[in-house]
């Protein structure tokens, strides 16, 4: 469903202390969460957002405001965000369905309607308000109409601050393999308000955290052992800090290789076997749907496990990531006919080559390497021991 509203209203940069794998560490309470601001976009934080934003408005003169969010974003984010906004400027609003199922073709088919029958034109402004489904779908739709438009990701969940806003990644799925549709086309600025996350009830918290342990695991091993000390209490003070923490160290890689033919190929630690288990849940009637962190942790377990074999992790800091994974208590199991379906999928890995199965593996925590090859039978193993 899309579904259209029309609004009217009146109304320092600092270079990154991090770099991948090396961090200059700080008190996590006090890591003031200044603007990152880059060649081709910028992100910025908390209440500099709406300056930031209002700035740029001023100076572009849209001809148009459009505002994608869905029906949960529309509800609990969409008046915080408006009654901070400043222009002269029309506003429309457009709805889609919640859900990653809605996350395809069909939806953009119809937002792109949307756009040509409310007036869109190439000075237009298209928002994207909300999670990483509306960032991903959002960034994909104003890239492509009118041969592209200027657009800005406001993510309103966890997952999409540190991981779907931050990139440029932008895409659908097909069917229920996931994001086979996509470009990679930067928003002009990302805004991350923390105050947005009052939203969400802890599974969704829980499910965003999991993208952040990830960084740790394939950047900076004193950034996974906070998020270890955290225990996912995300009322605790150093919380937001860390989650600014994480946005650098996905930065950082993306700075380094943006259109993914080295190092970004590491951010889909965990996603090979993950991205497989969560398509395979969205289209199997024996397995209620995972969200994507959820089937991440999955996969992180499983290509934890293929790093002891193959690139030399250790047993003390596989039992840290399996320790971790059992803490989430997410008791999934597949039987070997699943693993046999989940495995097939992983044939549609964007990291593939040549039709090889290609794993982003971990020689220690903090460290990874890339294009590994592994047997099916240790994919399979793999699950044998933490999966069923």
């Amino acid at each position: 469903m899309v579904s259209s509203l029309s609004r009217k209203r009146n109304y320092h940069y600092q270079n990154n202390p991090l770099t991948a794998g090396k961090y200059n560490r700080e008190p996590i309470t006090t890591m003031p969460m200044t603007s990152i601001i880059n060649d081709s976009y910028k992100i910025h934080f908390g209440e500099e957002c709406y300056t930031q934003i209002n700035t740029y408005i001023a100076e572009k003169q849209p001809s148009i405001i459009f505002v994608l969010v869905d029906e949960n974003t529309m509800e609990h984010c969409y008046a915080r965000f408006i009654s901070r906004i400043e222009t002269h400027a029309e506003i429309e609003i457009i709805e889609i369905d919640a859900g990653e199922e809605h996350k395809n073709i069909d939806t953009c088919t119809g937002v792109w309607s949307a756009l040509i029958e409310l007036g869109c034109d190439r000075n237009s402004l298209f928002i994207s308000l909300g999670g990483g489904v509306v960032t991903d779908l959002g960034g994909f739709v104003a890239s492509t109409i009118k041969r592209g438009i200027d657009f800005i990701h406001v993510p309103t969940s966890l997952l999409a601050m540190v991981d779907a806003a931050v990139g440029g990644k932008n895409g659908v799925d097909l069917g229920h393999l996931k994001n086979q549709i996509g470009v990679i086309h930067p928003p002009v600025m990302t805004l991350v308000d923390p105050a947005f996350l009052q939203t969400l009830p802890q599974q969704q918290l829980r499910n965003g955290s999991i993208e952040m342990f990830k960084h740790g695991l394939i950047a900076d091993r004193i950034y996974w052992e906070n998020m270890i000390d955290l225990q996912f209490d995300f009322d605790n003070s150093a919380f937001e800090s860390l989650i600014y923490q994480s946005i650098i160290i996905k930065n950082d890689v993306v700075l380094s290789d943006p259109f993914e033919r080295g190092a970004r190929k590491s951010l889909n630690y965990g996603h090979t076997v993950g991205h497989a288990i969560e398509s395979y849940c969205m289209s199997s009637d024996n397995h209620a749907e995972l969200l994507h962190g959820e089937a991440v942790a999955a996969g992180i377990i499983v290509e934890s496990y293929l790093s002891k074999l193959h690139t030399g992790l250790t047993d003390e800091d596989f039992k840290q990531i399996n320790k971790f994974y059992q803490s989430l208590n997410l008791s999934l199991s597949f039987s070997n006919d699943d693993v046999e379906a989940i495995i097939g999928l992983m044939s549609h890995d964007k990291k593939n080559v040549n039709g090889e199965v290609r794993f982003v593996l971990l020689p220690s925590i903090g460290n990874y390497k890339t294009d590994c090859v592994v047997d099916i039978e240790e994919i399979t193993d793999g699950f044998k021991l933490y999966l069923q």
